[in-house]
């Protein structure tokens, strides 16, 4: 009887010792789901690519605000221009088209009222054209030896001068020359063409 008892309490014995086992199996399997559930840092890419969308409106806005440097010198030549004209600055060209020539008689270098009025335009026109430079240019027909003409156009020149520094003209403006009758304007033998070549003209030299 006592051998069966003890038969009994050996295999409850072993019986709970494999159900005990058994039991820690258990406990082991149910921590592993909570070490799997750790993904938790995994979110941490996310938080790195916020400051990367911040950067793309710099760089978007930086891009932007090129062409605002590159259209603002294309209009300052354009007011430069047009403050010039308000100022009464013309060009070379148009400073040349508005100096009119003036005119002689035969051997002569005195000025006749035509040739005054002519001046006196230049004058008006020179006084306004302030930083302008002219040079007075005297020729005269082909009649007379090349010495004798290269004297008269020179009296022609300096007359024109004289005139213009009377009506306020600086004579540090205006300088002379002597072509003679090397520069003919109008080529011919006859009072026509040798009237158009007795005269002074007027060129900017600066």
């Amino acid at each position: 009887m006592r051998k069966m008892i003890l038969g009994s309490l050996v295999v409850l014995s072993f019986g709970a010792l494999l159900s005990a086992g058994c039991a820690k199996k258990d406990v082991v399997r149910t921590e592993e789901p909570i070490s799997a559930a750790q993904p938790a840092p995994a979110q941490t890419p996310s938080t790195q690519t916020a400051p990367m969308q911040q950067a793309r409106p710099e760089a978007e806005s930086g891009a932007a605000q090129q062409p605002i440097t590159e259209t603002t010198p294309s209009r300052e030549p354009a007011v430069a221009q047009e403050t010039a004209k308000e100022a009464g600055q013309g060009t070379a060209q148009e400073v040349q088209a508005e100096l009119q020539k003036v005119y002689f008689n035969f051997d002569s270098s005195d000025l006749s009222e035509e040739a005054r009025a002519s001046l006196s335009k230049n004058a008006e026109y020179l006084s306004r054209q302030a930083g302008v430079k002219v040079r007075i240019e005297g020729n005269c027909d082909e009649r007379g030896s090349d010495d004798y003409n290269m004297a008269l156009g020179e009296r022609r020149a300096k007359s024109a001068k004289d005139y213009l520094v009377n009506l306020g003209i600086a004579s540090d403006r205006l300088s002379t020359i002597s072509y003679g009758e090397e520069k003919p304007a109008v080529q011919g033998h006859d009072e026509a063409a040798w009237a158009k070549n007795r005269r002074d003209e007027f060129v900017i030299v600066k």
